[in-house]
């Protein structure tokens, strides 16, 4: 099998990286400036100018909820129902924004009010 020298293979790869490039050039008569016609063609063809919306329009800085004691809102969770209450409402499905009523979701059977009954010695 014959070798191939290093300077073969240098010339093999400019050329295979200077084909692509050499296809994208334009033809001479390409270059030319475009007529009037044209020209004025291109500015009728402008798309018309966006109105302007600002990203902070309707913005609302962040403000701070008034803090309670903490008894107060110890006292507010065990009137509610404690972490339950707080698993059950992140369980719900979130309410469409689409004003399509939301298919009621399946019944499920009620959990017993002891989660630990029947865990006795054994």
């Amino acid at each position: 099998m014959p070798q191939i020298s290093p300077v073969s293979w240098s010339f093999a790869v400019c050329a295979l990286f200077a084909l692509p490039a050499m296809a994208q050039v334009k033809p001479p008569h390409a270059a030319l400036a475009p007529s009037i016609d044209a020209s004025a063609a291109i500015a009728q063809a402008a798309p018309a100018a966006l109105p302007y919306t600002s990203a902070f329009e309707g913005y609302l800085p962040f403000t701070d909820e008034k803090l309670r004691p903490w008894k107060e809102s110890n006292t507010t969770v065990e009137k509610i129902g404690g972490w339950r209450a707080y698993a059950k409402e992140a369980a719900e499905p979130q309410p469409k924004h689409d004003h399509v009523p939301a298919a009621t979701p399946p019944k499920t059977p009620a959990a017993p009010a002891d989660p630990h009954a029947g865990h006795g010695k054994q």
